[in-house]
């Protein structure tokens, strides 16, 4: 997609934001809110809760991803922010941890109907990794989906498994069959720092296990 812009979501920028994700909040009252609440807090919070969740972080200095804009306005979204502030990521069996590093993370794209199948998820992932980069991240970790079968677009939402692969990420663990956890080094850790992390899972890809659809308890 030619003429592309990507700008770090800023208090300024809240509206193009809540233009993109419209007024279902992106998918059913999320505004992004999902991998940063316990269940009872998104719920509670589903639609107007959760943007206001949003608009504060923002407004208190965060910046939580990056929108994209084409000639027509706000296009398409990557959350990219430390893997510490996303708390589901430290409650999920599927999505733990692989060892000590410090790592940040993109758990979650959305990109407008008009943009879809054009190749801008693979877009934003740069712009992520540009992001990161500049804040001084030493590993970017995705969560995709690397689908057995059709899968609805509904579940799509972390990426798949190949525009990651493309973008130079490497499999480290995969803790069920359609969810693999893959990483990019961004910049060389500190001396002694990966031999205090615990060596990363791996296990085979294309696994003869019978897979299944990816549910809540994978997200």
């Amino acid at each position: 997609m030619p003429g592309l812009r990507f700008h770090p979501l800023t208090p300024d920028r809240l509206p193009d934001l809540e233009l993109l994700f419209g007024p279902r909040g992106a998918c059913a009252g999320c505004w992004c809110m999902w991998w940063k609440t316990t269940p009872a807090e998104w719920e509670k919070g589903k639609g107007a809760g959760n943007l206001d969740a949003m608009r504060r972080q923002v407004r208190a200095g965060v910046v939580p991803g990056i929108l994209a804009y084409d000639s027509e306005g706000p296009v398409g979204w990557c959350a990219v922010e430390p893997r510490d502030a996303y708390s589901r990521l430290a409650r999920s069996r599927t999505l733990a941890p692989v060892d000590g590093v410090p790592a940040w993370s993109v758990p979650c794209f959305f990109v407008a109907r008009r943009a879809r199948g054009t190749g801008l998820t693979s877009a934003l992932l740069a712009a992520a990794e540009q992001h990161a980069r500049r804040a001084g991240a030493e590993v970017l970790e995705g969560y995709p989906v690397d689908p057995r079968g059709e899968t609805a677009d509904a579940w799509l939402y972390t990426g798949l498994a190949t525009t990651f692969l493309r973008s130079g990420f490497t499999e480290v663990a995969r803790r069920s069959p359609t969810r693999p956890v893959m990483r990019k080094l961004l910049r060389a850790a500190p001396r002694g720092a990966r031999a205090r992390g615990r060596a990363p899972v791996r296990s085979r890809a294309g696994s003869s296990r019978r897979s299944r659809s990816p549910s809540r308890r994978d997200r």
